[in-house]
């Protein structure tokens, strides 16, 4: 079975050869922060493959942050070059959740929490988390348990 840092590893590999400059750039600082995040601490450690994926999820945020910051200054160029990386890397983590499909899950954990407006949040996030983590971005759970609990006052 190849782990997750492998399959990036030989997708690099396979970047550099087909001289792909914007994937074998991508993977590149995708598998320098995966080696950071193997020796950050006091000891250095592989990663398992959920760790490597939660380096991957963050290095993909950075990605639309960056894009959404570059787009907001009017430099285009270096937005669209965020977002190609950002969709590049989309290629290795899990199919995220459709609007409708967290909805459900919100919609289940509310009545599940028995929670109503904003003071439940904590509660419904508590059983929403465990759910969707790896599959749904945070502030996009935050803001679709917001939207349950203020609208069934």
């Amino acid at each position: 079975m190849t782990t997750l840092k492998k399959r990036l590893q030989d997708d690099l590999t396979a970047a550099i050869r087909a001289r792909d400059e914007l994937r074998s750039a991508t993977l590149r600082l995708t598998l320098s922060a995966v080696t950071s995040a193997e020796v950050a601490g006091k000891v250095k450690r592989e990663l398992t493959d959920d760790e490597v994926l939660q380096v991957l999820q963050g290095e993909a945020k950075k990605r639309r942050d960056a894009a959404e910051a570059f787009a907001q200054a009017g430099r285009a160029q270096s937005a669209e070059r965020e977002r190609a990386e950002g969709a590049l890397l989309a290629e290795y983590l899990p199919q995220q959740l459709t609007d409708e499909e967290l909805a459900a899950i919100v919609a289940a954990a509310v009545a599940e929490s028995g929670a109503s407006g904003p003071q439940g949040m904590g509660a419904v996030m508590k059983i929403v988390r465990p759910q969707v983590d790896g599959v749904a971005e945070g502030g996009r759970v935050a803001a679709a348990v917001k939207a349950a609990l203020t609208s069934g006052q």
